[in-house]
């Protein structure tokens, strides 16, 4: 690892593509984990990650992220990459918790199989939408959301970086926060997404959701996890249990999830699975700090001998 410290940082839901799973069946350490997942959803997760369909489906998607960004993780340690912390976006915070030995694999993904099924659930009780506003932070977009929230709900649903946050509400209520986005040229994207995640709107399936948790066991982490709820490093295992229970209700504080790596001593940032969306925002929230994709056994070959 050369001079260089390292925190591997893991994507969420938005980051899939057919064939995600693929490079990884062809590592040891990384087909190793994509078959556990298979049986223990009872699905091969390597063809699932091949099917369009299937991706667009978030009891299916969910999971296979969890186990495309654990196998990069294993393939960078079984190449000798070490890292100091980790951290993930949303879904990715629970591949982080894996990754950190801080929850079990089969636990993980009984958490996210009801995950993914109480939110889409959520979503058809509630129906909600969700949009990325551009060249704004969230102070700002506070005050739009306080400006047009009217009766709706409408929060900050995602702290990305200082220049991206995303917005989560009602549909009306998002609507009006796109028009108003336009007036001030501020440009707003409206999200592909199947409700109004991070919101209060997702009440409904933080029971389900808080029942898998404590089902689940926690353990001590080899390694502090930054958490989406307060963007704090902490590897106290209640605290993570509990904290994980709050997320799909509550902002993904990212930007300072990001600066809390940092903080901690991290001067390279691994993405670890499918896409690059954390390299590109940490590039713009710690400009100063290396952000490498690692996409492939390849990628992290090469980060190994880089680093």
């Amino acid at each position: 690892m050369g001079g260089m410290r390292a925190a591997v940082v893991f994507p969420g839901q938005g980051s899939q593509f057919p064939g995600m799973a693929d490079p990884w069946v062809e590592h040891e350490a990384g087909r190793e984990i994509l078959e556990a997942a298979s049986a223990a959803l009872g699905r091969d997760v390597v063809e699932g990650c091949r099917d369009e369909a299937a991706l667009a489906a978030t009891d299916f998607v969910q999971p296979a992220l969890l186990a495309c960004g654990l196998a990069a993780f294993r393939v960078l340690e079984a190449e000798g990459v070490t890292f100091l912390a980790a951290a993930g976006h949303s879904l990715g915070e629970l591949t982080a918790l894996v990754a950190a030995g801080a929850v079990g694999l089969p636990d993980a993904l009984g958490i996210v199989l009801v995950r993914g099924r109480a939110m889409a659930e959520a979503g058809r009780r509630r129906r909600g939408a969700m949009c990325a506003l551009l060249g704004v932070g969230p102070e700002d977009a506070a005050r739009l959301c306080e400006e047009v929230r009217g009766d709706d709900v409408l929060v900050v649903a995602n702290e990305n970086s200082p220049q991206q946050v995303v917005l989560s509400g009602s549909v009306a209520a998002v609507e009006r926060a796109e028009r108003a986005a336009a007036e001030r040229r501020i440009r707003a994207v409206r999200l592909n997404v199947a409700g109004a995640f991070h919101s209060p709107l997702m009440e409904p399936a933080a029971e389900p959701l808080a029942r898998a948790i404590d089902a689940a066991t926690f353990r001590p982490p080899r390694m502090p996890v930054a958490e989406n709820v307060t963007g704090e490093l902490t590897a106290d295992p209640a605290a993570l249990r509990e904290l994980l229970k709050r997320q799909v209700v509550s902002p993904v504080r990212w930007d300072r999830c990001v600066r809390s790596l940092v903080e901690a001593g991290a001067d390279l940032l691994v993405e670890a699975g499918p896409g690059d969306v954390l390299t590109r925002l940490a590039k713009r929230a710690a400009p100063g700090v290396r952000a490498v994709a690692v996409g492939s056994p390849a990628d992290a070959a090469a980060l190994a001998a880089s680093v």
